[in-house]
């Protein structure tokens, strides 16, 4: 596995600026974002595209400080009731996978999206309940009528491309959310959907990342290091569906945590085992999403807590068995 960084954070730095520094931390892959709810300033495909010695010149950055791109971002939702929303959605997409195969990536992440509840919706709905009947009957248009056909379409356009991978953060707000939606959107679209694992989106809703990797298992197709603090008192107090502001760190029933001060060792350690055990030997890519540190500390704190758990090299004979 390498230990690698999504960029964004960084945005205020220019992208050779950002690469040089997290280099020099041992930073050994990126992953860079590419439009929709991510920033784009180091990777602009409207830039890009557009002028081929910039995408030679980005190339020449990376190789300098010996950085590989683990995968392009363009988190969004292309299925999203107001047309032209979902638009620019899907055109960041679409200019992704163009993107990525100009620079050899092989990997597009983003989120599945949630439409609305029926053809003149303005707003998504995601649907949590089996009851009342009403939200059973908004769950199967959904999936049915948009979601199903948008990605049965979408995957055909990354593969013109050549990505191979789409991997989804499953993200509550979103169709795919957990390990059961992902792999009934995978069972009816394709193979070349599968999960950016990100615990921290999980932790909160109460599942073990150990064992929705498992779940997982052939279908991981990138990693997000990210924690997720749940508070036990407010927890208690009000369930885990928190509407309050992200920064009321001190009212809420959960926060993003810099990896390590959400969940200990142990369970970090864990998850990088159960990593190796289904087969992923990819990018462990640290997203830093913590309202209690700056970028520089929450990313240099998480950099040397992972260098202490990723595993690195292939396995060794078992000269003992």
């Amino acid at each position: 596995m390498k230990l690698g960084v999504l960029t964004v954070p960084l945005q205020g730095m220019p992208a050779e600026e950002a690469f040089a520094y997290l280099s020099g931390l041992g930073v050994t892959s990126v992953e860079l974002g590419t439009g929709g709810y991510t920033n784009k300033n180091h990777c602009d495909p409207d830039i890009l595209l557009a002028d081929e010695s910039k995408i030679d010149a980005l190339k020449a950055s990376l190789e300098k400080y010996n950085l590989t791109v683990s995968a392009l971002s363009c988190h969004g939702n292309p299925i999203h009731p107001n047309k032209e929303i979902a638009a620019g959605y899907h055109k960041a997409f679409v200019d992704s996978c163009k993107l990525a195969q100009k620079l050899g990536v092989d990997t597009i992440i983003t989120f599945s999206g949630c439409p609305g509840d029926s053809p003149d919706a303005k707003y998504p709905n995601w649907v949590t309940c089996a009851w009342p009947s009403d939200y059973g009957e908004v769950l199967n248009w959904q999936w049915n009528e948009v979601l199903i056909p948008y990605w049965k379409e979408a995957v055909k356009i990354a593969a013109s491309y050549g990505v191979k991978y789409i991997a989804f953060e499953m993200h509550p707000g979103f169709c795919v959310y957990n390990p059961a939606s992902l792999l009934r959107l995978r069972e009816a679209v394709s193979p070349m959907l599968g999960a950016n694992f990100d615990p921290s989106h999980l932790i909160w809703q109460g599942m073990d990342p150990v064992v929705a990797l498992k779940e997982l298992k052939g279908a991981v197709y990138h990693f997000h290091a990210k924690d997720t603090y749940v508070d036990p008192y407010n927890k208690a107090k009000n369930g885990v569906l928190d509407t309050g502001s992200y920064g009321s760190l001190l009212d809420r029933s959960w926060s993003f945590r810099t990896v390590g001060y959400g969940s200990n060792l142990e369970v970090w350690k864990d998850m990088m085992a159960t990593l190796r055990l289904i087969g992923y030997d990819g990018a462990v890519s640290i997203e830093h999403e913590d309202g209690l540190m700056s970028v520089k500390e929450g990313l240099e704190k998480a950099i040397a807590f992972m260098k202490d758990v990723i595993i690195t090299e292939q396995p060794a004979a078992m000269w003992w068995a």
